[in-house]
């Protein structure tokens, strides 16, 4: 058993890489190898329209043709048994590097002819999100479901996919020192990380928990 984590943050120690390492524990705790990638670390771009992946009867139909640093990555996915991805929210979306991996990964298994997806491995995927706004205004403004959208084709191509978004989190600790928009209370920040965070912590272990054991459902 291995999980897969991909870290979409520029950050390695912050919000999102730090919910992707309490997934790796709870993996862990079941016993299953683990592996933590950092995109930003990688020299790759997204989806060049190509059409390699499309070509019936190619040698990349069914799989992304371009060379650079995500292929052994994507090779990898082939023989993972679970895979995790991990993203801040910039202008209401996944971050660029996020973006393009999510691209690389989803597309080579998209009919074209039907929107039908090609035969893949059924594997749990997770996604964690992470962002600076509140709940009420994720659901008020349709993010969430902009970014539900993700899981859908995820769910489609390896067969199971949920989401996990933190919200209200903090990208530092002294507001003092940083520009902000007047609605936000640094105390009420301060107090979020201190008290709500640990709780979304717990959650994203209790993910790598259940895409660790054999159902990958905690069954």
């Amino acid at each position: 058993m291995k999980v897969l984590a991909i870290n979409g943050s520029p950050r390695k120690k912050r919000n999102t890489a730090t919910l992707l390492g309490k997934a790796i524990e709870g993996a862990t705790s079941q016993g299953a190898d683990t592996e933590l990638i950092h995109l930003y670390d990688l020299d790759f771009k997204g989806c060049r329209a190509c059409y390699s992946c499309k070509l019936i009867g190619g040698k990349s139909y069914g799989k992304c043709a371009a060379r650079d640093d995500l292929t052994p990555i994507l090779k990898e996915v082939e023989e993972v048994d679970a895979i995790i991805v991990g993203s801040p929210i910039y202008f209401w979306s996944v971050t660029g590097e996020s973006r393009s991996f999510l691209e690389r990964l989803m597309y080579p298994f998209w009919n074209l002819a039907d929107s039908s997806v090609l035969p893949q491995k059924r594997i749990p995927t997770g996604l964690i999100y992470t962002m600076g706004a509140p709940e009420d205004q994720m659901k008020e403004r349709g993010w969430d479901q902009q970014l539900l959208l993700i899981e859908m084709v995820m769910k489609m191509i390896f067969g199971m996919s949920e989401s996990l978004f933190v919200n209200d989190t903090s990208p530092f600790d002294d507001y003092t020192k940083h520009a902000i928009s007047p609605t936000v209370d640094p105390q009420e920040k301060a107090r979020i990380r201190e008290e709500v965070f640990p709780e979304d912590c717990e959650k994203a272990f209790e993910m790598g928990v259940r895409f660790a054991r054999p159902s990958g459902n905690g069954d």
